[in-house]
């Protein structure tokens, strides 16, 4: 309600405008013309000339809504444009004479209190002058606006439309992304239990199942959220990593280093998973010996810094940036892009045999 009363008197400020603007150029006119004539010439008060210029925009005022009407249900551009723009021309003249016989019928009622006695016809056709063309530029400006109107509320739905697709493609491809670890995941894990269950180690078996069912009720719990704060990922991510560490036993460990005020952030859904696998896959399980993934968050000038870094293999000089790898961090850069534009950022560093370090920039919004 009060957008609607906020426009309505936008558009009553505007007539207003250009009812002032017509008062002060006929005002400046007639001192400019009578300059010199001081003794003769009795100086025309302000609001003499205004008031019927602040009538004429009041009757523009009134007239836009069955203008901008007409202009929907006869378009410019019916009949190849020449019945649209003969219609307008012809119906423009119209307004504009029948405005101007009423203000000469109110002048010599109102203000005169007779006819002329030349006739009042006589009076409107000698009367008539070039500068109520005025009327017809006014109409086609009315038409002008309601075109401008049209082409800014396309461009509104079509950019509308765009956000939606995106927001439909990036949850598409979160899903896609959860669809593509779910199989992978479930089968590794099952692995293990099925390799416990063997070894007679029940109690680790049934531990490593009960964690592996509190992950999956997360997954589901968080699939329909875009963004969430990182306190949820890590909360996600610490149950995943504690099924890795029963999966590699010693052969892996983890450090967590998340500043409290960055655990507030929002942060895309399922982001550190992919990038904290790639670590263990490609960097910690190819090693001989035993590895360690560190993670790490703060905040700094308004931007969230996210760390993955692992101490395992690393990167062959003449491999191309793991980015391209598994089903992580290629992912994670588009979305990176799409909701973050050049705020977002990715950089994978890495030296052979002394690991790889995935560095994330983005926006802090808590």
């Amino acid at each position: 309600m009060k957008s609607r009363w906020l426009k309505i008197a936008l558009i009553a400020a505007g007539w207003a405008l250009v009812g002032l603007v017509l008062s002060l150029e006929l005002y400046f006119n007639e001192r400019a013309m009578n300059r010199g004539f001081e003794g003769a010439w009795k100086p025309t008060e302000f609001w003499e000339l205004a008031t019927p210029q602040f009538v004429r925009a009041m009757m523009w005022a009134s007239l836009a809504p069955l203008i901008l009407l007409l202009r929907r249900h006869v378009p410019l551009h019916r009949g190849f444009w020449v019945g649209g723009t003969a219609f307008h021309l012809l119906f423009s003249f119209v307004v504009m004479a029948v405005y101007y016989v009423g203000r000469w019928a109110g002048f010599y009622l109102w203000i005169k209190g007779a006819w002329p006695p030349d006739g009042f016809w006589s009076e409107v056709v000698q009367g008539f002058y070039g500068r109520n063309l005025i009327d017809m530029a006014y109409y086609w400006g009315v038409l002008a606006v309601g075109h401008g109107l049209d082409i800014y509320q396309r461009y509104r739905r079509e950019e509308l439309k765009s956000a939606q697709l995106e927001a439909r493609l990036i949850k598409t491809e979160l899903q896609a992304l959860r669809q593509q670890l779910h199989p992978h995941f479930l089968f590794n894990t099952l692995n293990t239990v099925a390799v416990l269950i063997r070894e007679q180690k029940h109690e680790e078996a049934v531990t490593l199942l009960a964690r592996l069912g509190f992950l999956l009720r997360m997954s589901l719990d968080q699939n329909c959220a875009s963004e969430v704060t990182l306190r949820q990922e890590m909360d996600f991510l610490e149950r995943y990593i504690e099924i890795q560490q029963l999966r590699f036993s010693d052969r892996l460990r983890f450090g967590i280093d998340i500043a409290e005020e960055a655990r507030e952030a929002l942060i895309p859904n399922f982001l550190l998973q992919p990038i904290v696998e790639n670590a263990i896959l490609h960097g910690v399980a190819p090693k001989a010996g035993p590895g360690r993934v560190d993670i790490t968050g703060r905040v700094a000038a308004g931007t969230l810094h996210l760390e993955v870094r692992d101490d395992g293999i690393g990167l062959p000089r003449r491999q191309p940036d793991r980015a391209r790898q598994g089903i992580g961090l290629a992912n994670t850069r588009e979305r990176l892009a799409k909701l973050y534009g050049p705020q977002g950022r990715l950089e994978l560093r890495s030296e052979p045999g002394r690991g790889v370090t995935v560095q994330i920039q983005l926006p802090y919004r808590a």
